[in-house]
């Protein structure tokens, strides 16, 4: 079976480097996708395009998509063989929602501030607190050479382009220690825009930096569970 790997902002294929071998070690095969995200005159559609260009013929697809990958994956669904898409700490769309008017829309802010205050951290905006705080450190220091990916703000302002969720079976998979996007915000984000339950996992907002193993395990058991 074939997993593909949509990443999140920044639309680096890199993100997955430490997942793509435990799910190959399992037998399956799976492809990490790089999204044109520095290119101003690429948007949602032009993410799609990527993905679906990386499918090629293949079918029975298991999608996953972190973060930011949450508005494409969906565009895909309605042009592959998609059989289960999973959603991995993942921004949930609604029709005509751009992805810059999301944070708003879910309270983003206010629950990632509640969060931060609930654990005794400082609110603001913290790279390494936020973002690396459960990633091997050798790994960290692999992600700060890449340098910081581009990421054109051209994708942020189109609505998303769906009226509908497509008819694919669905799955939220959550980082129970994600610090970005907090377990209870995003339990009561997917239950209010999906009506589904959100399942978890231990690992923060890169869950497939720092728990690749167990990532791997949950997602090949998503898949027979089919």
């Amino acid at each position: 079976m074939t997993f593909v790997l949509i990443p999140g902002a920044g639309g680096q294929a890199w993100y997955f480097h430490r997942l793509v071998p435990e799910l190959q070690a399992r037998g399956h095969e799976a492809i990490a996708v790089d999204l044109p995200a520095g290119d101003n005159s690429a948007g949602l559609v032009e993410y799609a395009d990527a993905v679906v260009d990386a499918i090629g013929k293949r079918k029975d697809i298991t999608l996953v998509a972190q973060s930011l990958g949450g508005f494409t994956a969906p565009l895909v669904c309605e042009r592959a063989d998609v059989s289960l898409l999973v959603m991995l700490n993942a921004m949930v769309p609604l029709p005509g929602e751009p992805p810059g008017a999301w944070w708003e829309g879910t309270g983003h802010a206010e629950a990632k501030a509640a969060h931060a205050a609930r654990e005794g951290r400082d609110p603001g905006f913290d790279l390494m607190a936020d973002f690396f705080h459960d990633v091997p450190q050798d790994v960290i220091d692999a992600a700060m050479a890449q340098g910081e990916p581009d990421q054109s703000m051209t994708p942020m302002h189109a609505p998303w382009p769906l009226d509908h969720w497509p008819d694919v079976p669905t799955r939220c998979l959550q980082g129970r220690d994600d610090r970005f996007f907090p377990l209870e915000f995003q339990r009561r984000v997917v239950k209010e825009r999906l009506a589904v339950d959100v399942d978890e996992m231990p690992g923060g907002h890169l869950v497939a930096l720092s728990r690749p193993a167990e990532l791997a395990a949950r997602l090949v058991a998503y898949r027979a569970a089919r």
